[in-house]
């Protein structure tokens, strides 16, 4: 796909009987790519999603698909929200529903309706009419046709990350959110944490004066988890890494695309991306299967080097350097590096620091930031969001966030271009590591709005309405 060009595929998204066999395990019989046709043209924006506030909703009335790992702490966080009505549930597996089930009742909330049983049963949950928001918390593969489908059934859609595994899925995203003027947020929940938060609005006030570099990562040890064969459902998870790129981006990247304005006054231009030999899963794999037949079937395997590094370069002439690695006995870390004309910030290894020189700033002059610097958003529910929990509070404050949104006709701070440019980083990184790291044109997925588009707003105004249940 071309440097600015919206090369993309277009396909009729409603009616398409999109397969649906099952959440784990079965994604591989869905092919996007060959169920598409390819438009070599340049269309206009069909409608501009970015900063776009769609009607009011009294009460947002969700229902969630996939209540696996990531599911119940979200129907668990959504129980604590005013505003909010959990009207449905839906899982493969009918022990899972009901599990969420007792969660309601605990809340002393209604039992929602129980989707269960078929492979199917996710899409008769998005026909339902009571229903304003899916929340996808399903495996990779199934993110974007969820997502598709729900916004074609005039659902608000809500996807864990990442939100689209190619770039037809990305487009397809971007074109079903358009057409349909309903939102897509991927649900990056770094974008909510604390320090993240403290530097945007930093950023957003010229602290570090002009941004010229920015670093994220996901370095996190997930060797054990991923060969857990009690783990992720038909060991998904695993199966994953059988691509070779920077195959989970968006918790390193999105906070630092904010900062950057990214899709809102600069943009990406290309990549570069390289991946280290696979020291260690393959390894693993074959290891465990002379103990365990059940491994075999991930034995004589290739898998993803234990270290990716891409690199991005914008039109502004910015770069971002973003790693991967999921597999090395390192200490957890997403970097988060800000680097401008007037100062640095930097997360990881922690504690996070500031400086505007060679010496960072003494924790006396980091208090006195915090103080200035600190969001609305942190300031009004930052406290309950700890309590109530989900990484540190991220989780939770992500969640508020995005109700309040819906609740009074706001912006969301991710939209559906956000969602397809930082999940676009893992295809395009594969196809880099694939040709020898060469330079990998991205798309435009704004089709030049991001020349027009503003930044993230973070204040609350019209919004910060919305009421937190006591614990």
């Amino acid at each position: 796909m071309g440097s600015n060009r919206r090369n993309f595929i277009r396909q009729t998204l409603i009616g398409t009987g999109i397969l649906a066999t099952g959440f784990a395990g079965h994604a591989a019989s869905l092919s996007n790519e060959s169920s598409l046709k390819r438009k070599e043209k340049n269309p206009e924006q069909r409608f501009n999603m970015c900063c776009y506030a769609a009607p009011k909703l009294n009460k947002v009335r969700i229902g969630f698909v996939g209540l696996g790992q990531r599911g119940p702490g979200a129907v668990e966080r959504m129980s604590y929200i005013d505003g909010v009505e959990i009207v449905a549930l839906c899982d493969v597996f009918e022990d899972r529903v009901e599990k969420c089930q007792k969660t309601l009742e605990k809340q002393g909330l209604p039992r929602a309706k129980s989707y269960s049983g078929s492979k199917e049963a996710w899409k008769e949950m998005c026909q339902n009419p009571d229903i304003d928001l899916i929340y996808i918390t399903s495996p990779w593969a199934w993110h974007t046709p969820m997502a598709v489908y729900a916004m074609g059934n005039g659902k608000h859609a809500a996807t864990e990350v990442p939100a689209a595994k190619t770039i037809d899925e990305c487009w397809q995203l971007v074109e079903t959110s358009e057409r349909t003027r309903k939102h897509c947020m991927m649900l990056e929940n770094c974008c909510y944490d604390f320090f993240e938060l403290l530097t945007l609005n930093m950023a957003r006030q010229g602290y570090f004066g002009e941004i010229l570099h920015g670093e994220g990562a996901y370095i996190h040890n997930l060797l054990d988890a991923n060969f857990n064969k009690n783990g992720y459902a038909d060991m998904w998870r695993l199966k994953e890494n059988y691509r070779n790129g920077n195959l989970y981006p968006t918790h390193g990247l999105g906070p630092i695309c904010q900062v950057m304005n990214i899709n809102r006054g600069d943009q990406m231009e290309y990549l570069t991306s390289m991946s280290s030999a696979d020291f260690q899963m393959a390894a693993m794999a074959n290891q465990l299967a002379i103990k365990d037949r059940f491994y075999s079937e991930f034995a004589g395997k290739q898998y993803r080097g234990n270290m990716n590094t891409t690199t991005v370069r914008t039109f502004k002439g910015r770069t971002i350097m973003i790693q991967h690695d999921v597999t090395s006995p390192r200490p957890y870390s997403r970097i988060h590096l800000v680097s401008g004309t007037k100062g640095v910030a930097c997360k990881w290894p922690e504690p996070a620091r500031i400086a505007t020189g060679h010496e960072w700033l003494k924790p006396e002059e980091m208090t006195q930031l915090e103080e200035k610097y600190t969001p609305e958003i942190v300031k009004l529910i930052g406290k309950m969001a700890k309590k109530v929990g989900g990484h540190g509070g991220m989780d939770f404050m992500m969640d508020w966030r995005l109700i309040d949104c819906l609740r009074n006709g706001l912006p969301l701070d991710q939209d559906v271009y956000d969602a397809a440019l930082w999940s676009a980083i893992a295809p395009l990184s594969e196809k880099s590591v694939a040709n020898r790291s060469n330079s990998v044109d991205v798309p435009d997925f704004t089709n030049g709005a991001w020349k027009t588009n503003t930044p993230v707003e973070l204040t609350l105004k019209g919004g910060g309405t919305t009421v937190i249940k006591e614990l």
